[in-house]
């Protein structure tokens, strides 16, 4: 049996304090005809709107956190959350010292069927005050998801394709939070997207082609 470990100032692993990890999850989302939203549970006890977490147990993997906290807090499953980033300020949370592992999911609103009695997809603009340090999470999460859709057609597939130039469009605005002028978009996004042989009335005027994701 080899000595137990002792670093140069023959400290032991147990003598230095540490942090309690959790994981957090924003998982986000555009409903059709609502803005950019994100999964929020209720707690049990509390009773307030936070973003889906747990404690990571003993032996666990982080990824295996993850999946358990949707499955349990959210009723999610199927989802394969990112690592975003860590949140390491000892004074984030009022629990204590909680190092938390933000993930961030980006799915369409029809792969999220929940109870809506414990589970909720509120407008990220709405979706303020929650405790643990999870606006800061979400507010990180946002900006991620934002500059990747700032110069790419709809790189999470929110979409099913084939979709119209107007309906990408409409998309980009609920996710960026902002109007963008239909000439410069399409401008912009042509070079990356192929058009199909399908056309689609959505009013008066000449049917709209319809893309897919080059």
């Amino acid at each position: 049996m080899t000595d137990e470990y002792r670093d140069a100032s023959g400290r032991r692993l147990t003598d230095y304090p540490r942090p309690s990890v959790a994981v957090d999850t924003a998982v986000l989302t555009v409903p059709v005809g609502s803005p950019l939203s994100v999964v929020q549970v209720r707690d049990a006890t509390e009773c307030d709107w936070r973003l889906p977490g747990t404690f990571v147990h003993e032996g666990e993997r982080l990824a295996d956190a993850v999946l358990r906290s949707l499955s349990t807090k959210a009723g999610v499953t199927g989802l394969a959350p990112q690592q975003l980033h860590v949140f390491d300020d000892p004074a984030r949370d009022d629990r204590g010292w909680v190092l938390s592992v933000a993930h961030l999911d980006v799915v369409p609103a029809h792969a999220l069927d929940v109870d809506e009695s414990q589970v909720r997809l509120a407008p990220v603009i709405e979706a303020r005050g929650m405790v643990h340090g999870h606006d800061d999470i979400l507010e990180f999460a946002v900006a991620r998801l934002r500059s990747v859709h700032s110069d790419a057609p709809d790189p999470h597939g929110l979409l099913d394709e084939p979709f119209t130039m107007s309906e990408l469009r409409q998309l980009h605005e609920a996710v960026l939070g902002e109007r963008l002028l239909p000439d410069s978009f399409r401008r912009a996004m042509l070079p990356k997207l192929v058009a199909t042989d399908t056309k689609r009335a959505d009013g008066p005027g000449k049917p709209a082609t319809r893309y897919r994701r080059g």
